[in-house]
């Protein structure tokens, strides 16, 4: 599994679950069929930007921090340059990018997580973007396009 696809695991599984430890998401992942070691995924949780604090109860668990800065402004500076179509179908986006860029994009996407984006899948010039409903997918599609226009992230409420 590329980088990317195992970080969309790792922040889907923080968003999801309650996790205490490294070895109980290393745990989490192999149960999901992929290997990562723990200086892997130690990287992988810093690159998410995923910190321990303390929950409810009192225990330190994983959580990804509400809104990383660096990786949005990357996002968008990468929309200005990179994308050349995007297309929108029920709750997916097709988007386009010169040849051999697809996916260093897809993982500055995954990495900036935008809401409602549930994955993507990047070939050479072509990032596939699966969002939770078709209306994430028109949303998720306006602020691509206007980080396209413009070269900067959306503002954050």
């Amino acid at each position: 599994m590329s980088r990317s696809g195992r970080q969309a695991m790792l922040r889907q599984l923080i968003n999801e679950g309650r996790y205490t430890s490294q070895a109980e998401l290393a745990e989490a992942l192999a149960e999901r069929g992929i290997a990562a070691s723990q200086s892997t995924l130690s990287k992988d949780l810093h690159q998410l930007g995923a910190v321990r604090q303390r929950d409810g109860e009192g225990a330190l668990v994983y959580v990804l921090l509400e809104h990383d800065h660096a990786a949005m402004d990357k996002l968008a500076r990468l929309c200005s340059e990179l994308i050349h179509t995007m297309r929108v179908a029920t709750n997916q986006l097709v988007l386009r990018t010169p040849p051999g860029a697809a996916q260093y994009f897809g993982s500055a996407l995954d990495q900036a997580g935008l809401e409602g984006v549930v994955g993507t899948i990047a070939g050479d010039d072509t990032i596939l973007v699966i969002a939770q409903s078709d209306e994430a997918a028109r949303r998720v599609a306006d602020d691509l396009a206007k980080m396209t226009s413009t070269g900067r992230p959306m503002e954050t409420t």
